[in-house]
């Protein structure tokens, strides 16, 4: 994380705290010329617009009294969705048995992306799976990103 992420994280942890949920993940990315930062919240049963809107609220003033960010950018809240990324090695163990989609920079075992169950997230970052009834182990290197699948 960078030194803008984890300031804004710590101060968005004790909003998100009051406002009933928990945050998910910071972003600050630039994008079309403009820089954005993006606070993703998470809650049991999942957020609504109006949760959005309440942590939004609340925690506006707290940015702009602790102005982690010099210059100019857009703030927006929104829900971790329900397709979110895996990051922290919480996140995989919160997810263990969920279906995912593990998405890799280079074909590997002949394709782009691999789905199956979470098994777990080795602490060397090695992402394996059960896919197919074959247990499919991924190094880091392999792994651009790991995001959670809907099954209907």
């Amino acid at each position: 994380m960078s030194k803008v992420t984890e300031r804004v994280l710590e101060l968005a942890l004790p909003v998100a705290e009051k406002c009933g949920c928990e945050i998910w993940d910071v972003e600050y990315v630039r994008e079309a010329g403009a820089w954005y930062l993006r606070v993703y919240i998470d809650k049991p049963g999942g957020v609504s617009i109006d949760d959005c809107e309440t942590f939004s609220r609340a925690f506006d003033p707290v940015l702009d009294e602790a102005d982690p960010i010099p210059s100019s950018y857009i703030f927006e809240v929104s829900s971790a969705g329900a397709e979110r990324v895996l990051k922290r090695p919480g996140d995989f163990e919160r997810f263990t048995g969920e279906q995912v989609e593990v998405r890799h920079y280079q074909p590997v075992l002949g394709a782009k992306s691999h789905v199956g169950e979470l098994v777990g997230r080795d602490s060397d970052g090695t992402v394996t799976i059960v896919s197919g009834g074959e247990t499919l182990s991924f190094p880091s290197a392999q792994v651009a990103q790991v995001r959670l699948r809907l099954t209907i």
